[in-house]
């Protein structure tokens, strides 16, 4: 016996079958994303929508911009309720979640100068080895890959798990220093101009420090697309030209005078083994800071 629905019955049928098939392909393709756990987040979301225009799969962004810490941040990537977040890789980060090993920085993030209180100068400026700098007290975030870093090579590191507050810690008093990658500390002086803070003039510290990408261990087609859309990027030049025309990086350029600082190397014991050090498109080289490294054969894997 054939038996013939009402158009009205089809019809919501029709409407739920879309919404099973439909709403969960675009719950995955939403980016939840916290944008104000530090400095880095708007030249880190450039990147990403860089990276995401370069591919054929669309994507979304749910923004949150509270302040939570690092730690927090972490963590809400790790148990999912959040997708993405930006950091200094270390091994311990690649245990809980999943990088994208493409260094936004190009390393940049590793060449440390200092925030200090203007009142601290001259006493930098009498530092002549790695044993006067010993004598100096650096302030980091709890969780950063860089307070183990620093903490390895013998100085003395206080913690906090608020970022901002290390710039009034500083301040006060509480540290000798706050160790910046070179690229950040002018913008982030421009954001406090209630703390009479200053960069230091003469010191620099320089260790491998890839900053990236992390996703949640499963999200593997998010860390797939934007790896792939990251190295087309490097192949065509747009992100070399998206490094180079960033105000902080340009503030390097134009402020940080790299090439008369007295530099102390330090070893990153806290480097995966995984860090793509042999791939020389991905790093700039800071004796020509300003020119990107040559670019080398990206082999692109289709979609």
């Amino acid at each position: 016996m054939n038996i013939t629905l009402p158009r009205k019955v089809i019809s919501v049928a029709m409407i739920f079958l879309s919404s099973i098939w439909i709403n969960p392909l675009s719950a995955q393709t939403i980016i939840r994303v916290n944008e104000a756990t530090d400095g880095n987040g708007r030249y880190a979301m450039q990147m990403v929508r860089l990276a995401l225009s370069k591919i054929d799969t669309r994507y979304d962004f749910k923004i949150d911009s509270s302040e939570v810490s690092q730690a927090r941040n972490i963590a809400d990537v790790a148990e999912g309720r959040a997708d993405l977040l930006w950091a200094a890789t270390n091994q311990e980060m690649e245990d809980q979640l999943l990088p994208i090993r493409i260094p936004l920085y190009k390393g940049l993030l590793g060449h440390r100068i200092f925030i200090i209180n203007p009142a601290s100068q001259v006493r930098f400026d009498r530092v002549k080895t790695f044993a006067d700098l010993k004598s100096f007290s650096f302030g980091q975030g709890t969780t950063w890959a860089d307070s183990n870093i620093l903490a390895s090579n013998g100085l003395t590191v206080v913690r906090t798990n608020k970022y901002q507050s290390l710039f009034y810690m500083v301040d006060g008093g509480r540290f000798d220093a706050f160790p910046r990658g070179v690229q950040e500390p002018w913008g982030e002086l421009q954001s406090h101009p209630d703390l009479p803070l200053a960069v230091e003039k003469r010191i620099m510290l320089v260790y491998r420090m890839p900053f990236y990408l992390f996703t949640t261990k499963a999200n593997t087609k998010l860390a797939s697309d934007l790896e792939l859309g990251l190295n087309r990027a490097i192949a065509d030049g747009s992100f070399d030209r998206v490094f180079l025309n960033d105000p902080m990086v340009k503030d390097v350029l134009e402020k940080a005078n790299l090439e008369q600082r007295l530099v102390f190397p330090l070893d990153n014991p806290t480097l995966p083994k995984e860090t793509p050090v042999e791939r020389p498109e991905l790093w700039l080289d800071i004796d020509s800071l300003g020119k990107p490294a040559p670019a080398a054969m990206v082999d692109m894997v289709a979609e």
